[in-house]
């Protein structure tokens, strides 16, 4: 089940409402350079561990999860003016649970995959990525398999889950307010344990080149 983070958002009771946020004096000074709203950035200065990139009308930070994204993956898209949603504080957390329910309720334990919009460095546009995940392996390390030519892989890692969400989000519409896509075909991707989640697929920050 790959699960819309503004649904899971929504249930946690994450949403915020810009009138009611009052601006810290940081937050007022990068909302100016920024162009933005400071109720806005004070509320990525509290969602987020640090700050990585404020130029050219962009705030890049990383989350308190470990993400790092535009605006601490806040947004406002599907929710009534002057509204936004804040990230889960553990989509891990939050995927772990909405199995142990469906599987308390059903007695089947489906993989579930929490995911949301993200930016790509390195390409234009955005993709949906997994920021949750349970029952899934968010990785796969072929690093020493073979190829078709015999050829040892040496940094082959596939991002399954990343790319089970980016495949899901080709069956909805993004103003189509369906919460849920079913993927089915994936059997070896799935586990019967929760597994690590996909706090797997962050980057260490000494791994980052551009950090």
């Amino acid at each position: 089940m790959v699960i819309s983070q503004k649904a899971v958002s929504k249930v946690e009771g994450r949403l915020r409402r810009l009138a009611e946020v009052q601006p810290g004096p940081k937050a007022r000074e990068l909302a100016t350079t920024l162009d933005k709203d400071p109720a806005l950035v004070e509320l990525v200065l509290e969602e987020s561990a640090s700050v990585i990139r404020a130029e050219r009308g962009v705030l890049i930070s990383e989350t308190r999860a470990g993400w790092v994204c535009a605006n601490a993956g806040i947004d406002s898209s599907n929710l009534p003016e002057g509204w936004v949603s804040l990230l889960p504080v553990d989509a891990d957390a939050s995927a772990r649970q909405i199995r142990a329910e469906i599987g308390a309720a059903s007695g089947e334990s489906p993989a579930v995959l929490i995911a949301d919009s993200f930016g790509r460095a390195w390409r234009l546009g955005q993709a949906d990525v997994a920021i949750g995940c349970a029952g899934l392996t968010a990785l796969s390390d072929w690093r020493g398999r073979d190829d078709r030519q015999g050829n040892e892989l040496p940094a082959t890692v596939i991002a399954g889950a990343d790319v089970l969400a980016s495949a899901a989000d080709l069956a909805r519409e993004k103003g189509s307010g369906v919460p849920v896509v079913i993927v089915s075909g994936v059997a070896e991707l799935i586990s019967h344990e929760d597994g690590p989640g996909a706090a797997e697929l962050r980057r260490p920050a000494h791994d980052d080149l551009f950090r």
